[in-house]
């Protein structure tokens, strides 16, 4: 098949590595693959490391040159399935594809609400297959826009198992320079408000034998350095920036911590952590609840609530043999449900029965 995958978004976080991971995967498998997104989104610069070609267009807003952009493009390079991401490509695909016979599959990666109005449900109804990253996200849609609940599927996000696995602590803290003997939480996510960091610092602050790192960035850096300067934690929380390889720095965290309140599919950093043998303390929201078992694999608790996150994290500081018995059952759900072959496979399925009705 000639597969084409839109991304409007210029952010970089879980939905554009799952497009680019899923894209090498899909290639891998025999198929033509071509990423199309703006110039200046960090997606397209970051393809190439994938292996994935890329194609710059200015399909960053909602315009009509977007339109007519996209809709050159395809009669040029004429696709199968085309396979949209964002609200902006999926609406710019969709118009450039009226009166045309390709399939079009829309991935929605997050939990933020769908508008109930016309114009989205017809948006909705261009999608011969509609796919979500979890199945609470998918019940979702199809109350949100009444899509044929035939229509939309649940594939969530796989990760590479190879690389994202339990290792030795001293070996990895020996990598990212992290202090051998200190208890670590860590995160790593893209840093937006509804990523719940600064309830994370807030909790570690009246926990003094402990030291967080938080690996990414993003649009809420300031805040939090701002908020870690105030409360005078410069020696205990370190905000490390993007790492193109966050394995070590997961393989060195004792608990991983995502204390997230909105806006969640299933999130890559989770499932990663998760693979590398790590406890976790999370929340509900958005599709996390269907991988991580309360009391079993980690301890999920309520949103935006430091108390309760500070609670879990000092019991799971305090008590190893649960931290341990946690840290195998995360692990041994990771290498059963979050392999990439699995997602591959699901999405070339769907993109099959896209086509071929």
């Amino acid at each position: 098949m000639r597969i084409v995958h839109t991304e409007s978004s210029l952010g970089w976080g879980g939905q554009e590595i799952r497009v680019l991971t899923e894209a090498r995967g899909v290639a891998r498998r025999g198929h033509e693959v071509i990423l199309v997104s703006p110039k200046e989104a960090r997606i397209h610069a970051e393809a190439a490391r994938f292996g994935v070609e890329a194609v710059a267009l200015p399909i960053g807003r909602k315009r009509p040159g977007g339109v007519m952009a996209l809709r050159k493009f395809l009669a040029e390079h004429p696709c199968d399935v085309l396979n949209t991401h964002s609200s902006t490509d999926s609406w710019l695909g969709a118009l450039a594809s009226v009166g045309q016979s390709r399939a079009i599959v829309r991935t929605r990666h997050i939990s933020a609400p769908v508008p109930r109005n016309f114009s989205t449900r017809w948006l909705y109804r261009q999608a011969h297959h509609i796919v979500t990253t979890g199945e609470k996200l998918r019940l979702q849609v199809i109350e949100e826009t009444g899509a044929d609940a035939a229509r939309v599927v649940s594939i969530p996000t796989g990760i590479d198992l190879e690389r994202f696995r339990s290792a030795d602590r001293a070996a990895a803290r020996a990598v990212t320079n992290l202090p051998s003997d200190a208890f670590i939480v860590g995160i790593v996510a893209t840093l937006r408000s509804w990523k719940g960091h600064r309830y994370l610092i807030e909790a570690i602050a009246k926990m003094p034998g402990l030291q967080l790192v938080i690996v990414g960035d993003g649009p809420q850096r300031e805040a939090l350095e701002k908020q870690v300067a105030a409360a005078n934690l410069g020696e205990r929380v370190r905000l490390v920036g993007n790492r193109d390889d966050v394995s070590p720095w997961l393989q060195s965290f004792d608990l991983f911590c995502l204390p997230s309140y909105a806006n969640e599919g299933v999130p890559q950093a989770l499932m990663q952590a998760m693979a590398c043998g790590l406890p976790v303390v999370t929340t509900n929201a958005g599709s996390i609840g269907e991988i991580v078992t309360d009391g079993v694999s980690g301890v999920i608790v309520p949103t935006e609530n430091v108390d309760a996150l500070r609670s879990a994290i000092a019991m799971l500081v305090d008590d190893g043999a649960t931290r341990t018995k946690f840290a195998a059952q995360a692990e041994a759900t990771a290498r059963e449900r979050f392999g990439e072959s699995l997602m591959v496979d699901r999405m070339i399925a769907v993109f099959e029965r896209a086509l071929h009705g």
